[in-house]
């Protein structure tokens, strides 16, 4: 079901009237805000790496560290791409070749990779000719040879993730609709939470599962919009599941424990480079120097930014690592 929103939610015309689907001048977003603003291959924050936002003023420009309080001094901006208007959509689209996957699609290609894992189809659910899908009922077995904890601990990478439609699917980022209840959805990490909740008892085990699902999901992407989307979609995944299964809110040290892997999970990285996108980011207050009065014509620190290699976090060795240096093992 579509939920329509009121007018002070719309910006400008041509953003499709759809449900508020990232609030994060909200519970539990806000909470965690500046967590999920972090890089933790530079130690500072994400930087924007889109002019989308250059409207809003010098804060706000491709090379500029994303910062909590202007975000939350405009807290619409950040919306989904189907909530965007039709001229950001395009001119996002031209310059940083954003298209995004319909969850069926989704649903059809994380289908294959179990259909692989498992040995066998129509594990999660079974597609239907009109791009829908009916889901498995019961428990889901495992093969002879295969814990269902293996299955939780397999690592999973969506590269140039968007908002990550594949690892979680809260909604259809092509409609803009919300898939509910919870056991519908179809991303690698959905499937993974269901396994979890099919398999534990106690809530202890079923937070210790749940934490390594998280652990053993991936994604990077280029903009920074996208990236704090992603990680605010895994979220909010984490507390759709835990308020199903237990009845309340997560307390705000669960959250931050949460949102730091996430912070590291979902990265922030040129794909091409597997660095930092445009290099160091800028500094948020630089203190001014002889040269910037003197005007000269030296390189300076902006000129000819130092690229960042992106690191990422192995939960298990509890050791951080270059991205380009797993990808020579």
């Amino acid at each position: 079901m579509v939920v329509l929103i009121t007018e002070n939610d719309i910006e400008k015309e041509g953003v499709p009237l759809v449900e508020k689907l990232i609030d994060i001048s909200s519970y539990p977003v806000i909470n965690v805000l500046e967590l999920l603003l972090q890089d933790k291959s530079t130690k500072k924050n994400i930087i924007w790496a889109t002019d989308t936002y250059e409207e809003f003023g010098e804060g706000f420009t491709d090379k500029v560290q994303m910062n909590a309080n202007s975000l939350l001094r405009h807290p619409d901006m950040i919306r989904p791409r189907i909530q965007k208007s039709q001229e950001a959509q395009a001119q996002r689209t031209r310059k940083k070749a954003e298209v995004f996957t319909p969850a069926w699609l989704c649903n059809q290609m994380n289908n294959h990779c179990d259909n692989d894992w498992f040995g066998w189809d129509g594990v999660f659910n079974t597609e239907n000719a009109d791009n829908t899908w009916t889901v498995s009922e019961g428990k889901i077995e495992f093969p002879k040879q295969r814990k269902w904890q293996q299955y939780v601990d397999s690592r999973r990478l969506e590269i140039t993730c968007g908002e990550a439609p594949y690892l979680v699917s809260r909604y259809d980022v092509s409609t803009g609709e919300l898939i509910v209840p919870p056991i519908r959805r179809i991303g690698i990490l959905d499937r993974k939470l269901r396994i979890v909740n099919e398999n534990t008892d106690t809530y202890e085990e079923w937070l210790k599962w749940t934490t390594r699902a998280f652990e053993a999901s991936y994604g990077y992407e280029y903009q920074g919009d996208n990236v704090l989307i992603a990680r605010v979609n895994l979220l909010l995944t984490f507390t759709d599941y835990y308020e199903e299964r237990w009845g309340q809110q997560p307390d705000g040290k669960l959250l931050e424990q949460i949102a730091n892997k996430i912070a590291w999970n979902i990265w922030q990285m040129d794909g091409l480079k597997d660095t930092v996108p445009l290099g160091k980011p800028y500094e948020e207050f630089r203190q001014m120097t002889l040269f910037d009065m003197l005007g000269d014509a030296l390189d300076s620190y902006e000129d000819d930014p130092e690229a960042v290699p992106c690191r990422i976090f192995n939960w298990r060795s509890k050791t951080s690592m270059k991205f380009m240096d797993i990808k020579e093992m």
